[in-house]
């Protein structure tokens, strides 16, 4: 992994003005490539260039609504992604962020809640939170979506399948913080990294499922590779077959 920093001003320059690139998502999404790459202590560079220079592609000095925005939409990225690459890199990069986040950008236990999960754990029905998250499990795979909930019922454990319920039901499908569009976004950057085509494959279709068209799923899987090369990933072969990189060409649409 590098020992220099991975976030340049030039680099964020460039990754906000990748061509069809959907707006008010690049932070986010370079923060959750940066958490899959185990670099959670240059999240807070990309965060702080947002909130000082905003969420499109020119610089506009934001206001207290969309720095709160932006905020809260970099805390649900590294939510989410918890259910792509693992609770432990949620965990670093979400206290490496709150470090360096202004108080009344923070949303503090017991108060208001932008995505009421605390009242979906402890007041709405289970059932109702799983049949949401089905829905939104079979808008993603569209129709292969039973043959793929049926592989990881027959996984040899079905135990995969309830966890796939459970993050689909309580964390992926609630939408209240970001757009499904937005949510495909996170799973694509969580995805990159770790080199696994199978599931990047499904999801890359489930982002245009999602309802972003495919211009904007090859300019966010652009920027997600960007980031990945500029943090010394690369192509395995013959003298590297082994270690951080892709074993093959990342896929794509």
């Amino acid at each position: 992994m590098p020992t220099q920093s991975v976030i340049t001003p030039a680099l964020l320059s460039s990754v906000r003005r990748q061509k069809h690139l959907p707006r008010d998502c690049w932070y986010f999404v370079v923060g959750v490539t940066l958490n899959a790459l185990n670099l959670s202590t240059e999240i807070p560079t990309v965060f702080k260039h947002a909130i000082e220079n905003g969420g499109g592609s020119i610089d506009v000095k934001p206001g207290h609504g969309e720095r709160l925005e932006i905020a809260r939409k970099m805390r649900e990225a590294l939510i989410k992604a918890a259910a792509i690459t693992g609770l432990p890199k949620s965990i670093n990069s979400l206290t490496a962020l709150k470090q360096h986040t202004s108080a009344e950008l923070l949303d503090e236990p017991l108060r208001f809640s932008p995505t009421s999960r605390p009242s979906e754990v402890y007041d709405i029905p289970s059932s109702t939170i799983l049949q949401r998250g089905q829905r939104y499990f079979d808008r993603i795979y569209g129709k292969v979506s039973k043959r793929v909930m049926s592989q990881m019922d027959r996984s040899g454990t079905e135990d995969l399948g309830i966890t796939a319920r459970l993050m689909y039901g309580y964390i992926l499908s609630n939408t209240s913080v970001l757009s499904p569009s937005e949510t495909s976004y996170v799973l694509l950057a969580g995805l990159i990294p770790q080199d696994v085509p199978p599931q990047l494959k499904g999801h890359l279709k489930g982002a245009c499922n999602a309802g972003s068209s495919v211009e904007e799923v090859q300019a966010v899987r652009e920027i997600i590779i960007r980031i990945c090369e500029a943090s010394g990933m690369g192509k395995l072969g013959e003298n590297t077959p082994a270690g951080w990189g892709w074993k093959a060409p990342v896929a794509n649409l």
